[in-house]
C-alpha cells in the first residue's frame, strides 16, 4: 500500500470515531444578597401570671405563651375593670413537704372570684324575707348537731342554698325546707366519711320531704350550680388564720395547734353572722378575718390573712352588734359527741338559740344606727348662751 492510500485510510478511521462527550458544568446557586431585607420575624407573645415571690417582690411576671395571630385592636370593643389587691403580703402558709404553699395560697384566692355569693338574691324571690332564710339556716345547724356533722359541712349546705337561689326565680317558702335538706345531704355526702343516709334527711323534715323529692331537688341543685362544689368557706379560712397564728411545728401543719376552746368561741361568732343575710355583702376570707379580730389584733390578722385593714374594717364594724351580744353569754363549752375523738370535738357543729341571738343583735345594730344618725351623738347641738351671758352690745 502506497503512503497516499495510508493517510487517507486513516483519516477515515478517525472520521468514523465519537469525540467523548464533555460534562456538564455546574453551575454555583447566586448566593443570597446580604443587602437583601429578610422577612420580619413573628413577635412573640408573652401573658402577665400572678405569683406570689417570698422577698415581697412584684408578684406579676411574664409568661411565654404559644404564638397567637396578632390581629389589630379596636378600642371600642375594650371593656373596663376595676381591681382592687386586697392581698399585700405573700402566702402566709409555711412550706410544706406535700404540696407548694404558694401553689395553696393562689388557688384558694382563686376560688373566692369563682364561687359568687350576693343577698340581692332575694329580689328575685318576692315570696321570700330575710327571717324565713335565718329560720332555714338555724334549723339545719340544729340537723347537724345532731347526727355529728362537721362544721364544714354546715358551711358548704349554706354556700349551696346561696347560690342555689341566686339562679332560680319565685321560689316558693314552702319550698325552702325541701331546699335546704337537699343542700345539707350534698354537703354531707362530700365531707362527711359516714354520711347520714338519705332516709335520715327526710326523717328530720317530719314528712315534709320524702327521699325522692331530696333526689329530684339534688340533682336540680348539682345541675343549677354546675358541679361547683368545692368553694372556700368562711370556716375553712378561718382554721387557716388560727392555725398560721398558732403554728410552732411546721412539719406537721395539718394537725391542729390551735386552743380548741377560743376557736369554738369564734365559729359562735360566725354561726351568728352567718344567719344574717347581710353577711353575704363579705367575701368569705374577710369574714373568717373579721372574727379572728374580735379575739385577737388586727396585726395579727394581717399576718395570717394579708389583708388590709381597708378590706376588714367595714365587716369588722359590722359584727360588732353580734360580738356585743355574745359577749353578755356564757362562753360556749366543749361538748362531747359519740365517735368523735377529744381532739377533734371542735370541728362537730353545734347549736344554741341563734335566732334569739340574732334578733337581740339586729336590734343592737338598730340602736348603733340611730345612735350614730343623732346630732347629739357627735356633740353638734349648739345652744345659744344664757341671756346673762349676751355680750352687751357697744
Amino acid at each position: 500500500m502506497s503512503r497516499r492510500s495510508g493517510r487517507i485510510t486513516l483519516q477515515t478511521r478517525d472520521s468514523n470515531t465519537l469525540e467523548p462527550t464533555k460534562a456538564p458544568l455546574k453551575r454555583r446557586k447566586p448566593e443570597p444578597s446580604k443587602n437583601k431585607l429578610q422577612p420580619a420575624a413573628k413577635k412573640q407573645s408573652y401573658e402577665i401570671q400572678t405569683c406570689w415571690s417570698e422577698d415581697g417582690a412584684s408578684p406579676c411576671v411574664l409568661m411565654e405563651t404559644p404564638h397567637k395571630e396578632l390581629e389589630p385592636a379596636d378600642p371600642s370593643s375594650f371593656k373596663q375593670y376595676s381591681f382592687k389587691n386586697l392581698f399585700i403580703k405573700s402566702s402566709p402558709i409555711p412550706r410544706l413537704s406535700w404540696a407548694s404553699s404558694d401553689d395553696v395560697w393562689i388557688k384558694m384566692l382563686n376560688k373566692e372570684l369563682k364561687y359568687v355569693h350576693d343577698k340581692s338574691y332575694l329580689q328575685r324571690h318576692p315570696k321570700l324575707q330575710p327571717k324565713m332564710r335565718a329560720i332555714l339556716l338555724d334549723w339545719l345547724l340544729e340537723v347537724c348537731e345532731v347526727y355529728s356533722l362537721h362544721r364544714q359541712t354546715a358551711y358548704l349546705a349554706q354556700d349551696f342554698f346561696d347560690r342555689f337561689m341566686l339562679t332560680q326565680e319565685n321560689v316558693n317558702k314552702d319550698y325552702l325546707q325541701l331546699i335546704g335538706i337537699s343542700a345539707l345531704f350534698i354537703a354531707a355526702k362530700i365531707e362527711e366519711i359516714y354520711p347520714p343516709k338519705i332516709t335520715d334527711f327526710a326523717y328530720v323534715t317530719d314528712g315534709a320531704c320524702d327521699i325522692w323529692d331530696i333526689q329530684r331537688t339534688e340533682l336540680h341543685i348539682l345541675k343549677a350550680l354546675n358541679w361547683s362544689l368545692c368553694p372556700e368557706t368562711a370556716i375553712s379560712w378561718l382554721k387557716l388564720y388560727a392555725q398560721v397564728h398558732a403554728q410552732t411545728d411546721q412539719e406537721n401543719f395539718l394537725v391542729p395547734q390551735f386552743s380548741q376552746e377560743t376557736y369554738i368561741q369564734i365559729t359562735q361568732l360566725l354561726d351568728l353572722c352567718m344567719l344574717d343575710i347581710n353577711s353575704l355583702d363579705y367575701n368569705y376570707s374577710v369574714l373568717a378575718a373579721a372574727a379572728f379580730c374580735h379575739f385577737s389584733s388586727f396585726d395579727v390578722v394581717q399576718e395570717v390573712s394579708g389583708l388590709t385593714w381597708d378590706a376588714v374594717s367595714p365587716c369588722v364594724r359590722w359584727m360588732s352588734p353580734f360580738m356585743d351580744v355574745l359577749r353578755s353569754q356564757a362562753a360556749p363549752q366543749l361538748k362531747s359527741f359519740p365517735k368523735v375523738k377529744a381532739d377533734a370535738r371542735h370541728n362537730i357543729q353545734t347549736h344554741v338559740s341563734y335566732l334569739d341571738l340574732l334578733s337581740k343583735s339586729q336590734d343592737h345594730q338598730l340602736d348603733s344606727l340611730d345612735c350614730q344618725l343623732s346630732p347629739v351623738a357627735f356633740g353638734t347641738i349648739l345652744t345659744p348662751p344664757s341671756s346673762a351671758e349676751k355680750p352687751a352690745n357697744h
